[in-house]
C-alpha cells in the first residue's frame, strides 16, 4: 500500500537517484577527511574552514536556479511544456556569469575570508591552498546547477547515480595516490585532497555532458540549442526573482555556520576540526532526507500549477513519514556506536571521548532538519520563497546568539554550540509547520 500511489512512485524516482548520487558523493568525503584526519587533526580544522565559505558561495549558486525549478514544475503542473523548457533555457544560457566571478574571487581574495573568519595563522595557508587548488570547479558551476535543474524537473535523475560513482570513485583513488604519495605520485597531503577533487568534478561534469547530449529525449523539460541561444534574459530575471529569497535564506544559514566556526576558532584550534567532524556525520543523512526535499519541491510544484490541494498536503505528509523514520534510525545507530563512528575520523582517544555527546546531539537535531527541508521544499514549491528567508532570518540570529552565550557566558565550550544549533532547527521546524498548515489554493 505505502507505494500504491502515483506520486510516491514519482518520488521516489526523483529522490533515490539523487540520494545515493549525494550519498556517494559524502561517503567519499568522508574518506578524504578520513584520509587528512588520520595525519593530521590539523588538517582536519583547515578543510573545515575552507569548504564552508567555498561551500556558501556554491550553495548561493544552485539556490538561485531554485527559482527556476519552481517556475518549471508548476509549468508542468500546468501542462506548458514549451513554457517550462523556455525557463530552463534562459537558466542555461544566463547562470554561468556570477560562478566565473566566484572562480577569480576565490583564487585571489580568499586569505581576505579566513582572516575574517579569525582562522589561526597555523592553519591559514593550509585553507588558502586548498581553496586555490578547488576554485578552477567553479567555472563548470552555473551548467551544474541548471542542467540538475533540468533533471530533476523532467523526474529523470538516475543518471546522477552514474555520475556520482565516478566523480566520488576518481576522486577516492585520486586522494589516495595524492596525499599520502602512492605508486610514484607526488605526496601531496592536504594540497592532494584539493587536486583530487576538481579532477574528479570536472570528470563527473563531463559525463553529464554526454548524458544530455545521448539522451535528450528522457529530459523533456530540456531545451535545444536554438531555444538557449535566443533565451530571453526577462525570463531568467523573472526565475531569479524568485530564488533570490532562498540563496539569501542559504547565504544566511552558511553565515550563521561561519559564525558558529569563528566562535570555534576562538575556543581552541582543535574545536572547529571537531564540529566539522561531528557535522560530517550530519550530512551523510541529510543528503537521504535533502533528496526527499528536492522530490518534495519537484511534486508539490506540479500539484500546485494543477491546484491540487489534496495531492500538495500529500506529497509533503509522505516526505515528512519517510524523512522521520531515516532520522530515527540514524539516531538509534549514532547511539549504539558512537566511538566506533567518531574512531573513522581520528585515533585520538580523548577527541572521541569528548565528541560523544555532541554526536548523539547531531542525530537528535536530524528531526528538526528533517522537517525545515521537508516543510520548506513544500512551502516553496507552493511559490512562497520569502517566507523561508523570514524563518531563516531568525533562525541565524537566534544561533549565533544563543551560541554566544553558551560558549562566552555560560562557558560551556563546543556543547554550548551544539544546544544553540538544536534550539535553532527545532524552533523553526515548528514554525515551518504553522505556516505549511496555513496553504492553501
Amino acid at each position: 500500500m505505502l507505494f500504491k500511489t502515483e506520486y510516491k512512485n514519482k518520488l521516489l524516482k526523483i529522490f533515490v537517484p539523487i540520494m545515493l548520487s549525494n550519498l556517494i558523493s559524502q561517503i567519499q568525503m568522508v574518506i578524504d577527511r578520513v584520509f587528512l584526519g588520520r595525519m593530521s587533526n590539523l588538517y582536519m580544522s583547515a578543510v573545515g574552514n575552507a569548504t564552508a565559505p567555498v561551500w556558501t558561495t556554491m550553495s548561493f549558486i544552485f539556490s538561485l536556479s531554485m527559482g527556476s525549478s519552481i517556475l518549471i514544475s508548476q509549468s508542468v503542473g500546468e501542462k506548458n511544456i514549451d513554457k517550462a523548457k523556455s525557463y530552463a533555457a534562459s537558466l542555461i544560457k544566463f547562470h554561468n556569469v556570477a560562478p566565473i566571478l566566484l572562480f577569480f574571487f576565490w583564487t585571489f581574495c580568499s586569505p581576505l575570508v579566513f582572516r575574517l573568519m579569525g582562522v589561526s595563522e597555523n592553519v591559514m595557508g593550509l585553507c588558502v591552498k586548498y581553496t586555490r587548488i578547488y576554485a578552477p570547479v567553479f567555472l563548470i558551476l552555473g551548467l551544474f546547477a541548471s542542467y540538475s535543474v533540468v533533471f530533476q524537473t523532467s523526474n529523470y535523475t538516475k543518471p546522477l547515480v552514474t555520475y556520482g560513482i565516478i566523480r566520488s570513485g576518481l576522486n577516492i583513488i585520486l586522494d589516495y595516490l595524492l596525499i599520502f604519495g602512492k605508486f610514484g605520485f607526488p605526496k601531496m597531503e592536504i594540497a592532494g585532497a584539493a587536486l583530487g577533487t576538481t579532477i574528479a568534478e570536472y570528470a563527473g561534469a563531463l559525463y553529464l555532458l554526454y548524458i544530455t547530449i545521448t539522451r535528450r529525449k528522457k529530459f523533456f523539460t530540456s531545451p535545444g540549442l536554438k531555444t538557449i541561444i535566443h533565451a530571453d534574459i526577462s525570463q531568467y530575471f523573472h526565475s531569479i526573482k524568485l530564488g533570490v529569497p532562498t540563496a539569501c535564506e542559504d547565504l544566511l544559514w552558511n553565515l550563521g555556520n561561519l559564525l558558529i566556526i569563528k566562535i570555534l576558532n576562538k575556543i581552541n584550534e582543535q574545536a572547529a576540526g571537531i564540529y566539522t567532524m561531528v557535522f560530517t556525520l550530519e550530512i551523510l543523512i541529510v543528503v537521504i532526507i535533502g533528496a526527499l526535499g528536492n522530490g518534495t519541491l519537484t511534486l508539490t510544484g506540479e500539484a500546485t500549477g494543477a491546484k491540487d490541494h489534496k495531492l500538495y498536503r500529500n506529497i509533503v505528509k509522505t516526505a515528512i513519514r519517510w524523512a522521520f523514520l531515516v532520522s530515527a534510525a540514524a539516531l538509534i545507530f549514532v547511539s549504539i556506536f558512537p566511538r566506533l563512528t567518531l574512531s573513522l575520523f581520528t585515533k585520538d582517544a580523548e577527541i572521541i571521548e569528548m565528541s560523544v555527546t555532541f554526536v548523539i546531539l547531531v542525530a537528535i537535531n536530524l528531526f528538526g532538519k528533517s522537517g525545515n527541508i521537508i516543510l520548506g521544499s513544500g512551502i516553496r514549491g507552493y511559490g512562497d520563497t520569502k517566507w523561508m528567508l523570514f524563518t531563516q532570518i531568525l533562525g541565524t540570529f537566534s544561533v549565533v546568539g544563543i551560541a554566544a552565550l553558551c560558549v562566552f557566558v555560560f562557558k560551556l565550550g563546543i556543547l554550548g554550540v551544539f544546544i544553540a544549533v538544536l534550539c535553532d532547527e527545532g524552533s523553526r521546524a515548528l514554525i515551518n509547520f504553522a505556516r505549511f498548515i496555513r496553504i492553501k489554493f
